[in-house]
């Protein structure tokens, strides 16, 4: 399928029920989730894209958040014009602002939004990735996230290295996203949302998802004892249902 500018979207559709679409989030294609998809998938007709500049999808030469909400609009065409939506961390950022833009989303899941940061971050990626240094924009991200140096450093050898290195420029994509806050969109929500977020996640994450949930007219915020930044489908699966079915 493709976007309003004609950028082309890989879109998997599975399952049969109420139309859910998934957006994640940094360093996801819709491959990366693909047992959370097919889970979901046993309750619900998913729409699992792959988000403009990774997997299959195409790009444009520039980006901007707008093209993304564009995207999203797309793929809730697709699903037959109006859908819930989980958003996964920097993906529930780009759904909140969806929605408060009057995208048709009939509710909101969203797991762990992260906190605003100042946009110094999204300077430095687009930096490096301009100099071709996909790797250091790779690095750069992961101790952003909290990452220790040293990890960092051993996972330079993992076997998926060279698919975050693909999908780096899409780090740019991210941190524009995220340096806005969810908050910031939240107040003009008033479809039915549910923020959720891990009780073993930092508590930054924590902090923000509560502000989130505070800040929705009609939200409400779960914690998941155990649960990190992880979407684990056993525990998150049964969230969805238990709340998209009221």
């Amino acid at each position: 399928m493709r976007s309003q500018d004609g950028t082309v979207l890989a879109v998997e559709k599975s399952g049969d029920g109420p139309p859910l679409v998934i957006v994640l989030g940094a360093f996801n294609s819709r491959a990366t989730h693909a047992d959370f998809a097919a889970a979901a998938a046993e309750h619900f007709t998913v729409y699992n894209y792959d988000r403009r500049g990774r997997g299959e999808s195409g790009d444009a030469a520039e980006y901007s958040v707008d093209l993304e909400v564009q995207d999203l609009a797309a793929v809730l065409a697709a699903a037959g014009g109006e859908a819930a939506v989980f958003g996964y961390s920097s993906g529930a950022v780009l759904a909140l602002r969806a929605a408060a833009e009057g995208l048709p989303i009939s509710q909101l899941v969203l797991y762990e939004p992260p906190p605003a940061d100042s946009g110094a971050l999204a300077a430095r990626l687009r930096e490096l990735i301009a100099d071709g240094r996909r790797g250091a924009a790779v690095e750069l991200f992961q101790v952003s996230i909290g990452l220790p140096e040293e990890l960092v450093v051993q996972l330079r050898d993992a076997p998926f290295r060279p698919g975050l290195e693909a999908m780096a420029h899409t780090l740019v994509y991210d941190t524009t996203i995220t340096s806005e806050s969810g908050v910031e969109y939240a107040a003009a929500v008033t479809v039915p949302a549910r923020v959720l977020a891990g009780g073993a996640s930092p508590s930054t994450l924590q902090e923000s998802a509560r502000a989130v949930a505070d800040a929705l007219p009609n939200g409400s915020l779960e914690v998941l004892p155990d649960q990190t930044h992880d979407v684990v489908a056993a525990v998150v699966v049964p969230e969805l249902v238990r709340f998209l079915a009221t």
